[in-house]
């Protein structure tokens, strides 16, 4: 006599892997898989060429896109392997249910499979949201401390730790550039570069002014206090893919003695290096490298970033088209809200995403707010 519990549970993975086989195919569309290997079979070819390193850049960049889309290709054709896997997995518990005898353990394993599977797929759909033109780059951060006072510098080293903790969980490197202390505790504001795939594009959805709502610890009479600090988020670019030319006479620079925030690597000499850009006033500092030399490479290298993403801006014609409506660093005009007191709540004022878990998200679990607010900025919510 059949199992009608391991008929039922049968069903349902059927089911599932039915809809998993409409998504992937969906996928292979979206994600242009066939453009894609066309692509990496020609790079394939190149890379091959035993004069390729004659120039280093175009083969850096030759050896980047292959590998990137050897990784792509191998997730994308490992789904279609897991779903071949769980049609097998069906067929075999399909035959035991005609015998009568409901084998458990296999359902148990399609089951297992047939979740695995959405999960992965459910992932790479996600990374289709990342389809800007700078969405795979290295990302800059800038924090900065607004109303609020000491808290407000307080929540600024906060934010800078929750964002370095997010990036770690996803792999991603963390490089302190600038710290500057504020004058009680906490941070002024800091620049960080976040490098990895696609850190660019997950970090733009957090650009924007957050808000803390807490029992202050710098309260004597633990009063509760709001503070806010922003967040201002630009694409690192390649060495050889400036976009902008800087002239050398519309330049102020100055040394400095590192300090702060930025670890166990910062040269506490005259080493750090100040950047003012003349023209449009945009200032960069560096103090994390070993020598002044080096601080000025990377100080360089986020002024071109900045000025090229303000070039790009003007160019769509609104000065918000890219880095999007900051608007001023304190009430109503923050994206985010974090309220520790009287109750436990960190809710986006974009997506109405939310949570009550704020130790998690101040712990760096961040990513079901970015995926709901690419969702937004993709018309997909």
């Amino acid at each position: 006599m059949a199992d009608p519990k391991a008929e039922n549970a049968l069903r349902e993975a059927v089911a599932s892997l039915e809809e998993l086989e409409t998504r992937w195919s969906a996928a292979r569309e979206y994600l242009k898989i066939d453009e894609s290997r066309e692509r990496h079979a020609a790079l394939s070819v190149e890379a091959q060429d035993p004069n390729l390193w004659s120039d280093q850049d175009h083969a850096r960049g030759v050896t980047t896109e292959l590998g990137r889309l050897s990784n792509d290709l191998d997730t994308f054709d490992g789904l279609r392997r897991g779903i071949d896997d769980c049609a097998v997995l069906i067929d075999f518990s399909r035959e035991a249910l005609a015998s009568g005898d409901a084998d458990w353990s296999l359902i148990e394993e399609l089951t297992d499979n047939v979740t695995r599977v959405a999960h992965e797929l459910a992932a790479l759909e996600i990374q289709s949201l990342l389809s800007g033109p700078y969405d795979e780059n290295d990302a800059i951060a800038e924090l900065h401390a607004g109303a609020g006072g000491t808290d407000a510098q307080d929540w600024t080293e906060m934010l800078l730790r929750m964002y370095s903790r997010w990036a770690e969980r996803r792999g991603f490197g963390v490089e302190i550039d600038e710290a500057t202390e504020g004058g009680e505790a906490g941070l002024l504001s800091a620049t960080f570069i976040v490098k990895g795939r696609f850190a660019y594009g997950w970090l733009s959805a957090e650009r924007g002014v957050h808000r803390l709502v807490r029992i202050s610890p710098f309260d004597s009479q633990a009063r509760r206090q709001t503070s806010f600090a922003s967040l201002d988020v630009t694409p690192l670019l390649a060495d050889d893919a400036s976009e902008v030319e800087i002239d050398e006479k519309d330049l102020r620079i100055d040394t400095y003695r590192s300090s702060g925030a930025g670890g166990q690597h910062v040269n506490k000499t005259d080493s750090a290096i100040r950047i003012t850009h003349l023209p449009s006033g945009i200032v960069v500092s560096c103090q994390n490298e070993r020598s002044q030399h080096q601080n000025r490479a990377r100080a360089m290298q986020i002024l071109e970033a900045k000025l090229a993403e303000r070039a790009r801006t003007e160019r769509r014609a609104t000065m918000d088209a890219l880095s999007g409506d900051r608007g001023d660093n304190a009430w109503g005009s923050q994206i985010r809200s974090y309220v520790q007191a009287p109750y436990q709540l960190v809710k986006d004022h974009r997506t109405d995403y939310e949570t009550g878990n704020v130790e998690a998200v101040l712990l760096g679990d961040l990513d079901g707010f970015m995926e709901a607010e690419l969702r937004r900025q993709r018309g997909l919510s």
